[in-house]
């Protein structure tokens, strides 16, 4: 990064610019990532497959994301971050468009593993992008800005597909998403500034240092190890639940239809607004506490879900939404400020858990919904997000007060 370049201040013209083009880069990204998650139960019923195996339509292509994150990055460290995450999201968004008419469920399945590794370009650079064009002082804040836009898509992408799912078919509900998709695509096209904070990466040069180093320096960083741990266990902890609530909901005693169902996905509100504050929250009482008190936040939030009451389940996700994305708006957060090598490799690392644990645990916790219900998928959720709270106590907590939580702010 050039010595002269210190970053687009909070309320400058260049800072709002990259903001709006990056918050549309998220609603681009997870409204597709996650329209199917909103179809699940008629993709189950129109594909004659058990709760457990449509998740994979969900997991597939978040595998997929994971597994292409690392390949991004590279691309993204020669050719820049704003030209890797254009091309990305036009590959997501031509992609997204044939996904609706595949003609069978295993190609579904192959088409969404695709569509994920194309989406993978988008948040394996996004932060990395974020931390070279933004000043120091305005990170914090930026970065949680930038994953409330990412639970908008998200938010986006489930209820408007779910609704749609009912009235005419899964198919136009996914269809209508990725429409939608390019449309916030050519936001992000016009809006993105310049890069300035960029300096390229050239074969040979002195910073031309081999992508397995790169990795491996981030990897033998016991505070990066943590947040990369917090990725995993959490996202897979808040795939699970978002999966298996909408059978939940559709069978006794409840019996909701999808079209009512699907709003309870506005609980992601929560989450919008929780992600924009926890950078402000983390800046006065430190990232750690923030990330702890989040993840007990998802805890309350779960076991208020277990009641056979929807008003007591409309309160406890709110406050699940609201807990995870402020946990991982300061996880990921928290990562380029830690790395300075392989910057966007530590990035796309922290991705990596967040995809893979979204992709198994959001698969795996059908296992236990299947002979146990709600309770089993409670149980086994909470156990994910205690271990995940272990981890960043012994990763990150001994120094919650010391050099490392101070200068990661």
């Amino acid at each position: 990064m050039s010595e002269a370049w210190d970053g687009h201040d909070r309320g400058s013209r260049g800072y709002r610019l990259l903001i709006l083009a990056l918050f549309a880069a998220g609603v681009a990204t997870f409204s597709q990532l996650y329209s199917v998650q909103g179809v699940l139960p008629e993709l189950a019923a129109d594909q004659e497959v058990s709760e457990a195996t449509a998740a994979l339509a969900v997991s597939s292509a978040t595998l997929g994301l994971a597994v292409a994150v690392i390949p991004w990055s590279r691309m993204a460290d020669r050719r820049g971050r704003r030209y890797t995450m254009r091309v990305a999201i036009t590959a997501a968004v031509v992609l997204g468009l044939i996904v609706p008419f595949s003609p069978t469920f295993e190609a579904l399945l192959a088409l969404r593993f695709i569509e994920g590794a194309a989406l993978g370009g988008i948040p394996a650079i996004a932060l990395a992008y974020l931390a070279e064009e933004i000043s120091p002082r305005a990170a914090a804040i930026a970065s949680g800005t930038y994953i409330s836009g990412t639970s908008l898509g998200g938010l986006a992408g489930r209820i408007i597909s779910g609704p749609l799912s009912e009235v005419a078919t899964w198919r136009v509900g996914t269809l209508v998403v990725s429409i939608i998709a390019a449309v916030a695509g050519v936001m992000f096209f016009l809006l993105a500034p310049a890069p300035r904070g960029f300096e390229p990466v050239l074969r040979g040069s002195a910073r031309d240092i081999p992508l397995g180093r790169k990795i491996m320096t981030c990897l033998r960083d016991s505070r990066l190890v943590a947040l990369f741990a917090q990725g995993g266990l959490l996202m897979g902890s808040f795939v699970a639940v978002y999966n298996y609530l909408g059978f939940r909901l559709q069978a006794p005693p409840f019996l909701i239809p999808a079209t009512i169902s699907s709003f309870l996905f506005l609980a992601y509100l929560s989450g919008t607004w929780s992600s924009a504050q926890s950078g402000r929250l983390a800046a006065r009482v430190g990232r750690y506490r923030v990330l702890i008190g989040a993840s007990g936040l998802m805890i309350v939030g779960l076991a208020i879900t277990i009641a056979d009451s929807i008003i007591a389940v409309i309160a406890g996700l709110l406050i699940f939404t609201a807990g995870f994305f402020a946990a991982h708006a300061i996880a990921s957060g928290w990562i380029p400020a830690i790395a300075h090598t392989g910057r966007a490799q530590a990035s796309s690392l922290y991705n990596l858990a967040y995809y893979g644990g979204s992709s198994l645990f959001g698969w795996a916790v059908g296992l236990a919904f299947q002979p146990w219900g709600w309770l089993g998928v409670a149980a086994t959720v909470g156990a994910l997000i205690l271990l995940a709270m272990l981890i960043a106590a012994f990763g990150l907590g001994r120094d919650a007060t010391g050099r490392a939580a101070r200068t990661a702010l």
